[in-house]
């Protein structure tokens, strides 16, 4: 049995929380969104809400969390059995239109975010804060864990001159907040004008605790997060979108591993990458190199070398801090076959897509000019940020 209740599971089980929701009730989730037993919290709802239960939304991935990869929009529908409309908040609009808000009273949302500052369901939820200001509409988070737990924070602080639909706030890149807390982070430090908000905190849920702690049943929140492991990997290999390296999409173990059809793994490890591994101070992690075959996105069909992130010390793994480093060695012994990705990437016609991954260009730069380790701490200032996540707490 779970050891926690998520915010969706004390919903169902108190009838008395429930009288508390009178009006039209919407519903952002996707294909996580499910209480312990395993039911989905759309049929969750239609048992709790009846005909009350209006609307359905989806975040980037959509609703049935089958879409891939960054600006890969999903259509708006109306759902087969319910009967009722379920709009896409990664179509023409990442932000919800009048006429999707009307006529709703309550929009819960349930959605399970992976705790690293480049997944966008934080940023779907601030922009339905945002609005939501001026209109009588409660908002309420179902809260969930943070599968990276709550207490480690990893990452520089994104730029807010690089803000992007990937990293609308600054914040570090594992944020070690649930999206309930994100939620309350947006209302007191990134926000003057308050929604109507609520939070479902969890019962149960320690700082602590990793996903497998928790005793939750881990679903994909998004196509190529199927595995727990991959979350964890998840802060470092996503780095390489900025790249035309491939980051494992199309494989069965996306965002583990990473690879170009340039690179002679076995080799590149035993006469460099190994020496360099054992002068980095990374800890609580292997690193393998592999071959590959991407079916789709990047280098598809064609073999690819590279290297998979085993973890092995979930507790003193650096998963940005790792991929920084393998992004750095790469470049330099890939010479002009590395090459970054050009826009646009999330919307963002601007900038490099490196740089709004990382939310600034100076970590673009520590990789070019083969900066030190210690350089790259530098960059990892949270001071700053930790006064503020302390404030804004909802579990200990």
């Amino acid at each position: 049995m779970p050891k926690i209740k998520t915010g969706l599971d004390v919903l169902v089980e108190d009838y008395g929380l429930q009288r508390e929701f009178p009006g039209q009730v919407a519903l952002l989730c996707h294909n996580a969104s499910v209480n312990s037993s395993l039911e989905h919290a759309t049929l969750a709802f239609k048992k709790i809400f009846s005909d009350r239960f209006v609307k359905i939304f989806g975040p980037q991935h959509g609703f049935c969390t089958d879409a891939q990869d960054n600006m890969i929009e999903t259509a708006h529908n109306v759902h087969p059995y319910f009967n009722i409309p379920v709009y896409s908040l990664y179509s023409e609009t990442r932000v919800p239109t009048e006429a999707m808000l009307e006529g709703v009273d309550h929009l819960f949302i349930d959605l399970q975010d992976v705790g690293c500052r480049m997944y966008t369901y934080i940023y779907t939820m601030t922009l339905i804060l945002e609005a939501c200001v001026s209109k009588d509409i409660e908002i309420i988070i179902l809260d969930r864990p943070n599968p990276l737990n709550g207490m480690d924070l990893e990452g520089n602080i994104l730029n807010m001159d690089f803000t992007s639909f990937i990293g609308r706030h600054p914040i570090p890149v594992r944020h070690g907040m649930t999206i309930g807390e994100v939620a309350l982070m947006h209302q007191k430090h990134w926000t003057h004008e308050k929604a109507n908000l609520r939070i479902v905190a969890m019962q149960g849920w320690k700082r602590d605790m990793f996903y497998e702690d928790t005793g939750l049943p881990w679903l994909l929140p998004s196509p190529n997060l199927s595995r727990i492991e991959s979350a964890f990997t998840f802060p470092g290999i996503v780095l390489f979108e900025g790249t035309k390296l491939s980051e494992g999409r199309g494989t069965t173990q996306p965002l583990e591993i990473m690879g170009h059809p340039s690179i002679e793994p076995y080799g590149l490890w035993d006469t460099h990458l190994s020496k360099a591994f054992a002068k980095s101070g990374l800890e609580g992690v292997a690193i393998r190199p592999i071959n590959f075959l991407p079916t789709f996105q990047k280098q598809a069909n064609v073999a690819c070398g590279g290297f998979q992130m085993h973890v092995l010390n979930r507790k003193i793994f650096k998963p940005w801090r790792t991929g920084q480093w393998l992004m750095r060695e790469l470049y330099k012994h890939m010479d002009t076959n590395f090459e970054w990705l050009d826009p646009p990437y999330e919307y963002d016609y601007d900038h490099m897509p490196i740089d709004i991954i990382n939310g600034t260009d100076k970590l673009r730069k520590w990789v070019v000019s083969q900066g030190s380790m210690a350089e790259l701490d530098a960059m990892e200032n949270l001071s700053g940020y930790q006064s503020i996540f302390s404030d804004i707490k909802l579990y200990t």
